[in-house]
């Protein structure tokens, strides 16, 4: 038998990102799709994502500030960075984070 695990991956700090014009602290090491999990537990474990890129519901429009352009991926894939920008949500996103009171 073994031990349960955490959902999330080691982590020894939180940093900021940016989401929808609203900054938050989240853990570092993480996909992105993790870390709106991290800061919405319920509504995102219930959300209709896959996590494995099947799906296309964790979609995000993104930039890692000064360093460079405005990029699209999918979320569940996406390692989060220091000051990094969601500038676009796809729906699913947008609904399971609707607790956050984004912009």
């Amino acid at each position: 038998m073994t031990a349960p695990t955490t959902l999330f991956r080691p982590f020894f700090r939180l940093i900021k990102i940016t989401i929808l014009g609203t900054q938050f602290d989240v853990p570092e090491n993480n996909t992105l799709l993790r870390c709106f999990q991290y800061l919405a537990p319920e509504p995102v474990s219930y959300g209709r994502f896959c996590w494995n890129e099947d799906c296309q519901y964790c979609r995000v429009t993104f930039d890692l500030g000064e360093r460079g352009a405005s990029r699209t991926a999918l979320s569940c894939k996406l390692m989060v960075e220091a000051d990094m920008r969601v500038t676009e949500a796809a729906a699913e996103i947008r609904y399971c984070s609707r607790t956050l009171n984004l912009k």
